[in-house]
């Protein structure tokens, strides 16, 4: 037990977001490889239709629903029933998942053909891109099991106190996408096949990353399936309703997929950058205060402490909404610049650069939703319920599918990414607002005070900013003055936001001051 650690949600969201926000600049470039090398052509959307396949069910047994329903679970077993018990049930999920998850590889290999058939008909019309997209995804459908072994992985030490390796791990995942092609791209005919060996390479090194801080806390494997025991039970309970939530948002996925490809040619590429760009913000502070708010809430309702749940939630959706509503304004207002100095080389030529940013900016209103649904769903979590959030998730769903016919001829293929962000949002309502009903004491005047100031100091931070145009001040002709740009916007509007929401007395300025201070 000593290896337990207790923690803060806030100095533990400052460590996962400090080894997030590594991993999603290795993401960033990443993705500039990618655009480099591939560009947003035929090859490219191959890979994002075929890499979004195994994507799709890698949220349902692994980061997804899985990890979520574990947690819980596995806290409780700590609290109540020591470590030895939560390491047994942890072996007991990790073998029953292996024996799962490798039924649907074999499968998902052999059905390859109808599986990109349905997801993605647009391309059976082009013979070379179909068997393109058909090989693609039996190779990255590995990736299905090495991910799924991590998230549980992932969930063992999280439960333990323990974030910043499990945080850590995606980095690896990138840095298999980034040497692969970069090593491997003259030896291939159809190169693109570099980053989904990449994948495979870095599902691999996520594993192997985390193995040694499992074994510091005690935990060995042993590969025992066992169906029947009543915490693999419990995390079933929980598991169905989530899984038929998730199983609505990716079917919508899949029908944005197939709609996309449906559009010009290179809409998925402009959808995959630009998503790829608002998960920065999203991954570094919104997932991160996520990921260490679900075991501390789920500690909390094993110990009966409803009082400091309560608190536990409000602390870490304001911290949440204080970070990650500037960031939407400022992917919206800056879009163009950080697209322009992210990928614009190689293949990725100006055209693209625009159609990116036009579908960011769609992205980024939405990613208020997003973040915040990563905040209140695991509250519902760990006080048993999946259901209600299932029900919200499906509602969400209906409205993104309407919203997509309703969006494409307005905005082209940047209407399905409005779509996505007016849903997110709706879900992130629905779940707030029926919170009260299920703990008492909850109040949100102060939320809805609190979110107001950030608004205004948002948008009054990215408009006195805005107003003294660096792009126009610095000619844009090289790197290093795309680079100065983005950099000036990037620290006066931090500088400007927080000057104003200190004027404005918002609590959450000081609490990110102490929090640095603390850290150095």
């Amino acid at each position: 037990m000593d290896n337990l650690k207790s923690y803060s949600v806030a100095s533990s969201a400052g460590k996962v977001s400090v080894s997030t926000a590594i991993s999603r600049v290795l993401g960033l470039v990443r993705e500039q490889v990618q655009a480099y090398y591939f560009g947003a052509g035929m090859a490219t959307d191959a890979f994002v239709a075929a890499f979004r396949i195994p994507n799709l069910l890698r949220d349902l047994f692994a980061e997804g629903a899985l990890s979520t329903a574990f947690v819980p679970v596995f806290k409780e077993k700590m609290i109540k029933k020591g470590l030895h018990e939560a390491f047994r049930l942890a072996n007991y999920t990790m073998s029953d998942l292996i024996s799962i998850v490798g039924v649907v590889i074999a499968l998902g290999i052999v059905f390859s053909p109808g599986i990109v058939y349905i997801t993605a008909h647009g391309f059976v019309s082009e013979p070379d891109k179909f068997d393109l997209t058909v090989n693609l995804t039996r190779i990255m459908f590995i990736f299905l099991l090495l991910i799924s072994v991590s998230a549980v992985q992932m969930g063992i030490l999280n439960s333990a106190g323990h974030f910043g390796v499990p945080a850590l791990a995606p980095t690896w995942f990138n840095v298999g996408m980034i040497i692969c092609p970069v090593f491997l791209y003259q030896y291939f005919s159809m190169p693109i096949y570099t980053l989904a060996i990449g994948v495979i390479i870095g599902g691999i090194g996520q594993i192997v990353f985390q193995w040694p801080s499992l074994r510091s806390i005690g935990y060995r494997f042993r590969f025992k399936t066992e169906f029947k025991d009543d915490g693999i039970r419990k995390i079933n309970r929980l598991l169905s309703p989530m899984i038929l939530g998730l199983s609505a948002s990716r079917i919508n996925i899949v029908v944005s997929t197939l709609m996309a490809s449906l559009l010009m040619e290179g809409s998925m590429s402009y959808l995959n950058y630009a998503y790829r760009l608002m998960h920065f913000p999203l991954g570094v502070f919104g997932v991160a205060l996520g990921t260490v708010t679900l075991p501390k809430v789920s500690e909390l309702v094993a110990r009966e402490r409803y009082d400091q749940l309560v608190k536990t939630f409000n602390d870490a959706i304001g911290l949440s909404m204080f970070l990650i509503i500037p960031s939407a304004v400022y992917l919206a207002g800056f879009g163009q610049d950080i697209v322009r100095l992210i990928y614009e080389r190689g293949a990725f030529h100006s055209l693209a650069t625009t159609r990116t940013a036009q579908a960011l900016f769609f992205y980024s209103f939405g990613l208020i939703g997003f973040a915040g649904v990563r905040v209140a769903a695991p509250i519902y979590y760990a006080l048993g319920d999946a259901r209600r959030p299932m029900y919200y998730s499906i509602i969400s769903v209906v409205i993104n599918i309407i919203l997509n016919f309703a969006f494409i001829p307005l905005w082209d293929f940047a209407g399905l990414a409005a779509a996505t962000s007016v849903a997110g949002l709706a879900n992130f309502f629905l779940l707030l607002y029926n919170m009260k009903s299920m703990i008492s004491g909850m109040d949100y005047k102060h939320l809805y005070i609190l979110n107001g100031k950030i608004i205004f100091g948002s948008l009054l931070s990215f408009f006195l900013t805005f107003m003294i145009r660096f792009d126009h001040i610095i000619a844009m002709s090289n790197i290093w003055a795309k680079i100065a740009v983005v950099l000036l916007q990037t620290i006066l509007m931090v500088v400007l936001y927080m000057i104003i929401l200190k004027i404005l007395k918002v609590g959450e300025v000081d609490k990110l001051l102490n929090l640095i201070r603390r850290k150095k």
